[in-house]
């Protein structure tokens, strides 16, 4: 089985919304998958990315390849500043 990290389409027509999945390289594009490992928004301006990277590179490190739209968008989670614990909490 070899597993692929890409993306699942879900929201509504004309406003896409993504989930960042681990996946049999075989299964649909919105089919069965074995973990959700973050989401993507384009629809906002700057687009919203959440990801585990812990998780991203524990299924990396076992062999799973990310399509090249996930490995850009990994890029760009990388490159955001991490927000504050306490800023998040409190709802700033």
């Amino acid at each position: 089985m070899a597993v692929r990290i890409r993306l699942a389409r879900y929201g509504a027509k004309k406003r896409p919304f993504y989930r960042i999945v681990a996946a049999d390289s075989e299964s649909r594009r919105d089919g069965r998958f074995i973990e959700t490992i973050g989401t993507y928004n384009p629809c906002v301006n700057p687009a919203k990315i959440d990801l585990k990277l812990d998780r991203y590179e524990h299924w990396t490190a076992q062999g799973a390849l990310p399509t090249e739209t996930v490995a850009s968008i990994v890029r760009k989670a990388r490159r955001q500043p991490v927000a504050p614990v306490a800023a998040v909490e409190q709802g700033e």
